[in-house]
């Protein structure tokens, strides 16, 4: 009797699972199972059950919201994440103009971040804290939502190293950069070419990394006194109609993907004269740090077609824009 029990349980879970394959042959190409996750998957997913991982729920101290943790990522490491109070802080500050400008859009009824659930979580090294994909609740009291899937990662630096031959004049137009190649696997490819660029470290030193990054991915040495910041350069903080600051607790830097992303890139520019003789040096010279993943090559291109070589990196049309605009202006 309970075998005959077992069979009327598990036959109509077997057939639903039957019935959802296209045909006989694309299921027996699927036996056996991976593993027991993936067997358990198939047979209930006639019947539309997810299983959900164990997820906790805690207030954040400073901002008064619930914020919902995935199994695995514990409250400090949140709250130690960098990005993640970078963020949270710029984005209540950013509601916080909502009321103290009456000219402000949404003054009348102001948007408040009701919840945050983190979704997943990346581990740089199996330890430390990477990425973060969460889910913001930011309403009204009409109930009117703003988008707020975001994924952190913090901010990066980007580089323009600009050579010029020894031998040219002080007032030569003649400038090359230098750009990397290198695999790009979320751009879905393994020949990206762009700036030279780099994560900024947990303690966010902008100038260092910058530096760091020069001397690793091009092998010069370069003290941080002797960079100059575009993104500083540029007064790019909006301004309403009043006169007042919009949004003025924004770094100054370019966001590359804001409907999505928290990441900005400020971007430094270094200058020097070198002899014109190395310059094909630099050309297809491989870099980066290889126990890092990093497979970097370096491609040298004329200042004046950076903005073609580049067209599919934000970082160097932003470099272009900044880069022209100030010698426009007479800053550089």
């Amino acid at each position: 009797m309970r075998g005959w029990t077992a069979v009327l349980f598990i036959m109509p879970i077997f057939l639903a699972a039957f019935y959802q394959s296209r045909n006989t042959i694309s299921l027996l190409h699927r036996w056996p199972p991976s593993s027991p996750a993936v067997l358990l998957n198939s047979l209930i997913s006639p019947f539309n059950i997810r299983i959900y991982r164990t997820m906790s729920t805690f207030t954040h101290p400073n901002y008064a919201v619930p914020i919902t943790l995935p199994e695995g990522l514990s409250q400090e490491q949140l709250l130690e994440f960098h990005p993640f109070r970078s963020w949270i802080s710029t984005l209540e500050n950013s509601l916080g103009l909502q009321a103290q400008n009456r000219s402000h859009p949404f003054h009348q009824d102001p948007y408040v971040l009701r919840s945050v659930t983190i979704q997943s979580f990346d581990l740089f090294g199996g330890k430390r804290l990477g990425f973060l994909k969460l889910l913001a609740e930011v309403t009204n009291s009409a109930g009117e939502k703003l988008p707020g899937s975001v994924f952190l990662r913090g901010p990066s630096v980007a580089m323009l190293v600009i050579l010029i031959p020894e031998d040219a004049p002080v007032d030569t137009d003649e400038r090359y950069v230098v750009l990397t190649v290198q695999p790009r696997i979320p751009a879905g490819s393994l020949e990206f070419v762009e700036l030279p660029a780099g994560m900024v470290d947990e303690e966010g030193q902008f100038v260092g990394t910058a530096a760091k990054e020069i001397e690793e991915e091009l092998g010069l040495k370069i003290p941080t006194s002797e960079l100059k910041c575009l993104s500083e350069m540029a007064d790019i903080s909006p301004k309403s109609d009043d006169g007042k600051i919009q949004d003025g607790n924004l770094p100054r830097a370019m966001y590359p993907s804001a409907g999505g992303c928290d990441e900005y890139i400020p971007i430094y520019m270094h200058e020097r004269r070198v002899p014109r003789d190395t310059l094909s040096d630099w050309t297809g010279r491989l870099t980066g740090l290889r126990e890092h993943g990093e497979k970097i090559s370096l491609k040298l291109i004329k200042m004046q077609d950076l903005w073609r070589e580049g067209a599919r990196d934000a970082k160097s049309l932003a470099a272009v824009a900044l880069w022209e605009s100030l010698r426009r202006e007479g800053k550089l």
